[in-house]
């Protein structure tokens, strides 16, 4: 549990440096670092995706997953929480837009891909921290330039990191033996999907409910033993 709050530190200490940097800055080069952000994280994705070994199972479960997510209105509610956490920051004051969508795209950003669930599992079951660690410095690096381009809004990511690294260390030897390398794989690849679709509202080209394709990641955990064991039979 310690690596995770020093994960979550790390995003609030970057988000602090970047919302310092962001005083300093015009609205222009602000823009300009929202659409790097964004081409970066596209690129990222991009990668990330590619990286399947089951092409078909990346999109069954993303559309499964979205399917969930959509009944659910995880986005909607992760939204509310946005503004909630912004009514409280500052009582009386309009909802920013630019807090939202900060909360939104950094929390997104962090919680997906391999990192986050294997550094959270290895220090659960055996106290191995360097995965974290090596997370923390990463993500300590992001929120500099996303809370320079979106402010405030991305400290607060560090909120549901908490509870969502926090979760899986303390869960670890129960989930352990569902993530084989392959379904690992198969959750990073199906994430990577979800940082194209920040990428893509960064750049304001759409608006994509990316928090409603969450139950994505976790569909590859029943996904591939399932598949396998038709492969099997077939």
């Amino acid at each position: 549990m310690l690596a995770t709050i020093i994960n979550s530190a790390a995003i609030v200490l970057g988000s602090l440096i970047g919302i310092l940097f962001k005083q300093r800055i015009n609205t222009r080069i602000t823009r300009s670092l929202v659409t790097a952000l964004a081409l970066a994280v596209a690129v990222l994705g991009i990668m990330g995706a590619i990286q399947t070994k089951d092409s078909l199972g990346m999109v069954i479960c993303i559309a499964i997953g979205t399917l969930l997510g959509e009944l659910l209105d995880l986005d909607g509610k992760l939204e509310a929480l946005a503004q909630l956490l912004r009514r409280l920051v500052a009582p009386g004051k309009a909802a920013s837009g630019s807090f939202t969508q900060g909360f939104i795209s950094a929390t997104l950003t962090f919680c997906i891909g391999s990192m986050a669930i294997m550094g959270s599992m290895q220090a659960g079951i055996s106290g191995d921290m360097s995965i974290l660690l090596s997370k923390s410095v990463i993500d300590c690096i992001t929120a500099v330039s996303f809370a320079t381009a979106l402010g405030i809004g991305v400290a607060f990511s560090a909120l549901p990191i908490l509870v969502y690294q926090g979760t899986i260390t303390l869960l670890a030897s129960v989930i352990a033996p569902f993530l084989s390398s392959a379904v690992i794989l198969e959750v990073s690849a199906v994430g990577s999907i979800m940082m194209i679709g920040i990428a893509i509202n960064l750049l304001e080209l759409r608006k994509i409910p990316v928090a409603n394709m969450l139950p994505a990641m976790f569909l590859p955990v029943l996904y591939q033993p399932l598949s396998q064991w038709i492969a099997r039979l077939i």
